[in-house]
């Protein structure tokens, strides 16, 4: 990577709805630069309302990479991403001196700033007898087993993926240590410097966008979308909050106006375990949305440019 010293990733990772998207294409515009999305479900084109895609006038503003990157009928990882954009910013570095990373799937944040925990193999056996458990007792029970042995994984957006609970059971039965204590923050170099951003709004005024933003999703069809894709609920980006709420209601559990509360209650209780995600990195500059020329001042100091 030429000149890598004085190239800077700047990180703007917070809550959903807190305003992400349109500051990001505000600060590539001042800087001049280009976008990489770290949202785990904006990777796939199939996936739009229910994913708060940024919208044709939004994307026509800036060049945005990994946004309709990918088909929901493929299997794309945190490791998969780690690599494709570590390649991508070997590119966009012999062009830019700053590029934006922004989205608010913390693992996959993690991913490509300080790489993937090396993690021991599970005992022989293990990952069958949870996946067992998760089918036949549920995910609440093994997320209850969890918060006894790991409070601080517990306390991360990972606490709500099935996969990775399973991951951190098997780590716990296998090392009879937490899955926390096996991060590690100088895992990999990398060869550029970072700057690490997160917003945050008011509790109130946060709640208030994402209930609007639930309105929205609905009255432009989430339903349909979700109809469309029934074919592949069973993919982990659809069971995620803004589409399994959905298919409660398809299915017959319960009426619209609980699935109405439900993506609301859910996506709020989704926001406030991105914000305990990233408050306990501890690495990250937070601001409020409406900051641009602070956060651009912040980002001028730091990268000396």
């Amino acid at each position: 990577m030429p000149n890598s010293k004085e190239k800077y990733l700047i990180v703007l990772a917070g809550p959903t709805a807190v305003g992400k998207t349109e500051l990001s294409i505000q600060l590539a515009k001042a800087l001049n630069t280009v976008i990489i999305s770290a949202d785990s479900r904006q990777f796939f084109r199939e996936l739009n309302i229910g994913t708060a895609k940024p919208d044709a006038s939004e994307l026509a503003q800036v060049q945005h990479y990994f946004i309709n990157s990918h088909s929901i009928s493929e299997v794309y990882s945190a490791g998969d991403f780690e690599r494709d954009v570590l390649k991508l910013l070997d590119e966009l570095f012999s062009k830019y001196d700053r590029v934006i990373l922004t989205g608010g799937s913390g693992f996959y944040i993690k991913a490509v700033t300080e790489g993937l925990d090396l993690l021991p193999q599970p005992s022989p056996g293990l990952r069958e007898a949870l996946t067992k458990r998760l089918t036949e007792e549920g995910l609440g029970v093994l997320q209850q087993e969890i918060m006894d042995i790991d409070p601080v994984f517990a306390a991360s957006s990972e606490f709500v993926n099935p996969q990775r609970v399973v991951r951190a059971l098997e780590v716990f039965h296998t090392t009879g240590t937490p899955i926390s204590s096996f991060q590690q923050k100088d895992l990999n170099k990398r060869p550029f410097h970072q700057i690490l951003l997160a917003l945050d709004r008011d509790r109130a005024e946060l709640y208030q966008r994402i209930d609007l933003r639930m309105d929205q999703m609905l009255e432009q069809g989430l339903v349909d979308e979700a109809k469309e894709l029934t074919p592949f609920r069973n993919q982990h980006a659809l069971q995620t909050v803004g589409y399994k709420e959905v298919y409660g209601f398809l299915d017959g559990l319960y009426s619209e106006k609980e699935m109405v509360r439900l993506l609301k209650q859910n996506s709020r209780r989704y926001a406030k375990r991105q914000l305990t995600w990233f408050r306990h990195q501890g690495d990250f500059n937070w601001f409020h949305p409406s900051e641009k020329e602070q956060i651009l001042r912040f980002i001028e100091e730091r990268s000396k440019a």
